[in-house]
């Protein structure tokens, strides 16, 4: 069988509704059935708010409709992420407005600092991981025989070309040191689908169209209105339809290509079937950039400045690099550029819906 994938089109009035039409159109009643409890692995990529960056109230709202509409106890789904050197994950999710969601559905959310992690053992090789953390691979306890369900956005990434479902899990099975997989992104992501296939019995994904990122992504990019939402089964396949519509040939990008050719997914869009919107003319045309910092990162691991690697990301020293990100993100780019263009991004409908949520 063919892996499928929904693409729906939508708009602020209708959005809940639409990611109803768009996991029912990707099979999720044969994949979320209640039996067993649910992780939703929420999307945060700043702890500020900015458009596309992080998963979207609306889009947290619309899935937690359609789970409690399949039987989902609200004891069943636990709403989690994780922090990184650069992010919190509980101001996170009160400033991307994940909180009075949760909060309306008296569902708690769970930072995955604040719960035990231990070494798994996978039976599978992996590509890369066992060879960065060779004392084992820690994970989150509460992970193992749960479903999952994905939450990503639309977006590039300045390291991995696009970012979406397999992405996602980067910032949930590898604690905060995961910066050290950086150097061999496409092969980590290729890892994690692995650990993923090993440790939940169900894989879900419902992607954020509806304002999406180009550029230097995953923060620091412009929005695009693309009103669509994704829905998939097959995280390479949806990642796949995502990277061809933002204007990228899925197979060029080594993760999505190494994914398909270990059998963990299909990147390939003849073999993908989409329902819903026709996507064989639906083209972004978005370009990856490299924000300062990530194309500083890539100098130290693979660029010219590589023979500093060592002192500069693995000594005592590596505190200067997410002061750096930090003072860069937060306390530069943020109150100038990025400032300008929320304000752009809050005179759109998106924009205004984004302020009705503030009074969820």
């Amino acid at each position: 069988m063919k892996s499928k994938v929904a693409v729906v089109r939508t708009g602020p009035e209708t959005v809940i509704r639409d990611y109803h039409r768009a996991m029912d159109l990707a099979g999720a009643g044969s994949v979320l059935r209640a039996e067993r409890d649910l992780l939703i692995k929420l999307n945060l990529s700043w702890t500020r708010y900015f458009p596309a960056c992080s998963s979207q109230p609306w889009q947290l709202h619309g899935v937690l409709e359609d789970l409690l509409g399949r039987g989902y106890r609200k004891d069943q789904i636990l709403p989690v992420e994780n922090r990184t050197v650069v992010t919190d994950p509980r101001k996170g999710a009160a400033n991307n407005l994940w909180m009075p969601v949760l909060d309306r559905y008296g569902i708690p959310f769970q930072p995955l600092t604040e719960v035990e992690w231990t070494v798994h053992k996978f039976r599978t090789p992996l590509m890369k991981l066992s060879e960065i953390f060779p004392r084992g691979i820690e994970i989150p306890a509460l992970y193992a025989g749960k479903d999952v369900l994905h939450l990503p956005t639309v977006k590039t990434h300045g390291h991995s070309t696009t970012t979406g479902s397999i992405k996602n899990s980067f910032g949930g099975l590898l604690k905060e040191v995961r910066h050290y997989a950086h150097k061999y992104m496409h092969e980590v992501l290729v890892d994690l689908l692995i650990m993923q296939k090993e440790l939940h019995p169900n894989i879900f994904s419902v992607m954020d169209g509806t304002v999406c990122g180009n550029g230097a992504g995953p923060r620091t990019m412009e929005p695009y209105i693309g009103n669509i939402i994704l829905a998939s089964s097959d995280p390479v396949a949806i990642d796949a339809v995502a990277a061809k519509i933002m204007g990228f040939d899925p197979m060029s990008i080594d993760y999505l290509r190494w994914t398909t050719e270990r059998g963990l997914g299909e990147a390939r869009i003849s073999e993908i079937e989409v329902a819903g919107e026709d996507i064989e003319k639906m083209n972004f045309h978005f370009r990856m950039k490299k924000s300062f910092v990530i194309w500083g990162d890539q100098m130290l691991r693979k660029g010219p400045l590589r023979f500093l690697e060592r002192i500069a990301l693995h000594s005592p020293l590596v505190v200067w690099a997410p002061a750096a990100s930090n003072l860069y993100h937060d306390f530069i780019w943020y109150p100038t550029i990025g400032r300008a263009r929320i304000k752009q991004f809050g005179r759109t409908e998106w924009g205004a819906l984004w302020e009705r949520y503030r009074k969820f």
